[in-house]
């Protein structure tokens, strides 16, 4: 007997939280005075993003069993892992080794300090490049999900059909190179991507009865 209640629950939570976390992602020019307050959210932040991909995996193993085992729900869950896996990277760049990297620019050796900024540069770097990862996969994952339930017909097929063109127009413009994986532009694909995710998490609450 299964329930696909606390599946869509998983998935609702999930993707608010990480919309919270894109909301209060910390920017702004840093300085020795602002930056106690900056690394303390910026590590809260990032903490709690590393939180997001297990709940979110465990309530897309929920939609996995509520459309039936196939080739596309496994790899629509291979293809979310591996997006989960680079955005986790991207959290712990971003989260933990810029704040120590920008640390010892302000507090280190003047000396150092080129050394530093030139690491802040190249872990600005990394940060972006799994960013794409995720940006990638995540889409390609919503579109394996969007074929699955066509497929399947066990949900409404509403949201096969919206998330297979929002999906199709991130990879589209990411590919193209007209969406940079800053703050604004991961945020909007987090945001494209959290609005579905909850979207099925409340068909899958909505129709999920004990079955």
């Amino acid at each position: 007997m299964h329930s696909d209640r606390p599946s869509g629950a998983l998935l609702i939570i999930g993707a608010i939280v990480g919309m919270v976390v894109i909301i209060l992602h910390p920017s702004g020019i840093v300085n020795s005075e602002t930056f106690a307050g900056f690394a303390w959210q910026n590590q809260i932040v990032h903490g709690v993003a590393l939180g997001v991909p297990p709940i979110l995996l465990l309530g897309l193993l929920g939609l996995s069993r509520r459309l039936g085992a196939s080739d596309l729900t496994t790899a629509a869950l291979l293809a979310y892992a591996l997006g989960a896996v680079a955005v986790v990277s991207a959290a712990v760049s971003s989260g933990f080794v810029a704040t120590l990297v920008i640390q010892q620019i302000l507090t280190g050796p003047a000396e150092a300090r080129p050394v530093f900024q030139a690491l802040l540069t190249y872990t600005d770097l990394v940060n972006q490049g799994f960013a794409k990862v995720n940006a990638a996969s995540g889409s390609a994952s919503v579109l394996l999900w969007c074929a699955a339930i066509w497929r399947s017909g066990r949900i409404a097929r509403a949201p096969a059909v919206a998330g297979a063109v929002v999906s199709v127009a991130l990879l589209l413009a990411l590919f193209a190179g007209a969406l940079p994986m800053d703050v604004h532009g991961f945020g909007l694909v987090t945001l494209a991507q959290s609005v579905w995710l909850v979207w099925i998490g409340v068909l899958l609450c909505r129709e999920g009865g004990v079955r």
